[in-house]
């Protein structure tokens, strides 16, 4: 094997038709590479199992101790409704499938919160809002 090579082997090979995707473990041997990005081995899984590569997900890699050998999950999906349907959100937002909601950092949530309550009805919204700084 050169330096650039990378063989990819797959264990545990499984269709699972109840989440309408194949499912497997997957060795990636790369030796003389730190590691192997995650684009390339969709890249290559999608030639290898003939799909598109969108519908590839691949993820928890681990390198071994000494590096050259790596080990993740790989999921092949049938369909982008499937994917959207099973696959986790976060995995979905990495993968560009799905929008990453934009929320307020959690502590002012809270804040926000415990400022509503201390009032009744309507005031309350008047107390989500921020206090003023010159009060």
């Amino acid at each position: 094997m050169s330096e650039g090579t990378v063989t990819l082997r797959s264990r545990k090979y499984m269709n699972n038709r109840l989440l309408q995707r194949r499912q497997f473990v997957l060795d990636v041997i790369h030796p003389g590479r730190a590691n192997v990005p995650k684009a390339e081995l969709k890249d290559k899984l999608a030639e290898k199992f003939k799909t598109d590569k969108d519908r590839v997900a691949v993820f928890g890699f681990r390198t071994a101790f000494g590096g050259g050998r790596s080990t993740g999950f790989a999921l092949i999906y049938d369909s982008l409704e499937a994917q959207k349907r099973f696959e986790p959100k976060y995995r979905l937002i990495r993968d560009g499938l799905a929008k990453k909601v934009d929320r307020p950092t959690r502590k002012l949530r809270k804040e926000r919160k415990n400022r509503q309550k201390k009032f009744r009805g309507t005031a309350k919204v008047k107390a989500a809002e921020p206090p003023k700084k010159g009060k």
